[in-house]
């Protein structure tokens, strides 16, 4: 939904907020539409009589989102199905990556590792969401802690690779036939989340990543140099689809 434009910046943003602290929390998106909407028009009233989102939802916005969102029922089964969406998008990041440089093979531990891993990102960023939803944080603040959240994985994942090293478990080897059908399914399981969520951006960077890894295997190049120029293109054009996704987004809302 775009907030209307007659609306202050100050209700603009509490609205937005709202929307994020209620999807944090698992409630129904057509639940969390219309509350919103019945909110933006209080608003709209409200501000042309003179008042402000303040006289609307008191003192502790915070505290109003938490009642209202007590107020409104759980989807637990939604909550289930993203939980198992992000833990399978991790898992097929992982295996396509891997798919690039030869047969897979992992560990009991890696297996169940990255599930636990995919959790606590899964925890932390719902938190993190719902914090920033609730609370009036500067725009260095709040992207502070996002930047924090996206570091996360990665910490928790080389804490996991190290660790693998040091912890025997039994290890699976999909050898060629298995690979192929793991990377079949990986990718069919890839393109129906784009295809359910309308937007391309799981693939996309799921190809920028993928790809350096497989082009420099036919380019003679030492390893440190690889790295640098992986490291580029896959974060550098990461960088870019965000901006240009971004312009586009707001071109389509003006």
């Amino acid at each position: 939904m775009i907030i209307k434009q007659d609306l202050s910046k100050k209700s603009q943003s509490f609205l937005e907020n709202l929307r994020l602290y209620l999807f944090s929390n698992g409630k129904e998106e057509e639940e969390i539409n219309a509350i919103v909407e019945e909110l933006e028009d209080h608003l709209i009233e409200a501000e042309a009589r003179g008042k402000t989102v303040d006289h609307i939802v008191g003192e502790s916005p915070k505290q109003y989102m938490k009642q209202l969102s007590n107020e409104m029922t759980t989807n637990t089964r939604n909550i289930f199905k993203y939980m198992l969406m992000i833990i399978f998008g991790a898992l097929s990041f992982l295996v396509l990556t891997d798919a690039v440089k030869g047969h897979l093979s992992y560990s009991l531990f890696e297996i169940i590792g990255s599930v636990i891993v995919s959790l606590i990102f899964i925890i932390a960023i719902g938190s993190v969401f719902k914090y920033v939803a609730a609370n009036s944080l500067s725009r260095a603040k709040e992207y502070a802690l996002y930047y924090l959240i996206g570091l996360l994985p990665i910490v928790l994942f080389v804490g996991l690779f190290y660790l693998n090293r040091l912890i025997e478990t039994p290890t699976f080897h999909f050898g060629s036939i298995g690979t192929i059908i793991t990377v079949i399914l990986t990718l069919s399981f890839l393109i129906g989340v784009s295809l359910w969520t309308k937007t391309w951006v799981v693939l996309i960077i799921l190809v920028l990543l993928v790809l350096p890894d497989f082009l420099f295997n036919y380019i003679d190049v030492n390893p440190d140099t690889q790295l640098i120029l992986s490291t580029i293109v896959t974060f550098g054009g990461i960088v870019i689809y965000l901006y240009v996704n971004h312009k586009m987004t707001n071109q389509q809302t003006n």
